[in-house]
């Protein structure tokens, strides 16, 4: 069996659950497999130790500078120290010389930061923490952002969102490399799933950011939590805010970021997405509850959210829960 050498990137206030994610779960993969499938390197600027975000000082196995491929794996952790890596360039250029050398490049949360500044997301898509997406679409603006997925694969290049998203890409890049029933023996040994799709959203309404600090605004958001399957239109909305149309929709982009009507489509899909996973309500039930009518329509909804039918997630989330 060919063995594929991964290099993992680390830098001081590196996130050290982005590491261990990604180098836990193939050296599970190397215990597990028939014979060792990977040979995994950490390696950082000049070979120094690195602290991490939570004062771990972690050893590195190699040095950056002195790494060369060919490579099968490069993969850039993320962390609170990305913004200084990111505009680091003796390490960006190293990564872009390993980029090079490798048969595929991926990123672990914030680590994105580090692959847009050497270039290597220009023209493409990718994803990142949540919290930080906005902040890099505004840095990088040659890389199309998309908060939503937890990873992301557009070429041979691989970004994956906050922390634990990381196992995920982890575990596809083991399927695609093995097969499936090495990375199911690793999943059920690291106790976690296999099957969560590559364009889950990160989060949902349940966990997302406080509520908007605009007092109107916010009369309005609640009034769309508590009222799903009611009459949700601007003018609607309006009339709850005591505002106009025009104005209300000024609010939301400003504070939402989304005009009222896209942001109650997706606070109904993932009012839905809840309801897929905690409860076995057929699907035209949880349409009607969350206000989109037919089951068809909430479908729609469903694949331009989460990119997978509805049946598709509860399949998925409901065996993941168990």
């Amino acid at each position: 069996m060919e063995v594929r050498r991964v290099v993992v990137v680390a830098y001081d206030a590196v996130a050290l659950l982005d590491l261990a994610c990604v180098i836990s779960t193939l050296e599970e993969a190397n215990w597990r497999g028939a014979a060792p499938p990977y040979q995994v390197r950490l390696v950082t600027p000049g070979g120094h130790a690195v602290t991490t975000g939570t004062a771990q000082v972690i050893q590195a196995q190699d040095v950056l500078e002195r790494v060369s491929g060919p490579l099968d794996t490069l993969i850039v952790s993320g962390g609170i120290g990305h913004a200084d890596a990111a505009a680091n360039p003796l390490l960006v250029a190293h990564v872009r010389r390993l980029a090079r050398e490798s048969r595929r490049v991926a990123s672990v949360c914030t680590g994105a930061y580090v692959l847009a500044a050497a270039g290597l997301l220009d023209g493409r898509r990718a994803t990142t923490h949540w919290e930080q997406a906005q902040d890099m679409a505004a840095r990088y603006p040659g890389v199309a952002v998309d908060p939503d997925p937890i990873f992301i694969r557009d070429g041979d290049v691989a970004t994956s969102a906050g922390v634990t998203a990381a196992l995920d890409l982890t575990l596809a890049f083991i399927e695609e490399d093995n097969g499936t029933e090495l990375a199911r023996t690793v999943a059920r040994h690291l106790v976690t799933y296999l099957q969560r799709p590559g364009n889950q959203a990160q989060m949902s309404m349940f966990v997302s950011a406080p509520p908007p600090a605009d007092g109107l605004v916010k009369r309005a958001v609640d009034h769309i939590g508590a009222h799903l399957a009611e009459d949700l239109g601007t003018a609607a909305l309006a009339e709850v805010a005591g505002v106009s149309e025009r104005h209300l929709t000024r609010l939301f982009l400003k504070h939402m970021r989304l005009t009222p009507g896209r942001y109650v489509r997706q606070a109904r899909t993932e009012a839905a997405a809840h309801l897929l996973v905690s409860t076995s309500l057929p699907m035209s039930a949880i349409a009607a509850r969350c206000g989109f009518g037919t089951a068809e329509t909430l479908r729609q909804a469903f694949m331009d959210r989460y990119g997978i039918p509805p049946s598709r997630y509860r399949l998925t989330q409901s065996s993941a829960a168990k």
